[in-house]
């Protein structure tokens, strides 16, 4: 079940930097996005799949408990970061779109 929740949070990333690459070349044809959902189309994937990542791996490999600890902690931040810049993200989305 750990290698399926690394393989998933792998999967999210190279989506993530699918995504990112699909949108230079949109960029380039004059089509960009909007800057709110271009954290929701590149960034919100490649931040959950390194969070998915950073969870098992430690373990997987059976570092010390300090190193545990220390990757707890800097999952807890990135999920933390993760939910402001999302209600952020919506707040502009729903100010700029008008919510009815």
């Amino acid at each position: 079940m750990d290698w399926s929740v690394v393989a998933t949070g792998c999967l999210l990333v190279l989506g993530s930097l699918a995504g990112r690459w699909w949108e230079r070349t949109q960029a380039r044809k004059g089509q960009g996005l909007d800057q709110g959902m271009r954290f929701l189309w590149a960034w919100f994937p490649l931040l959950m799949g390194l969070g998915m990542i950073g969870t098992k791996v430690p373990g997987m490999v059976h570092a010390p408990h300090s190193v545990v600890e220390v990757v707890d902690a800097l999952n807890f931040t990135l999920a933390a970061t993760v939910l402001v810049v999302v209600l952020w993200t919506a707040r502009r989305f729903f100010r700029t779109h008008g919510a009815r």
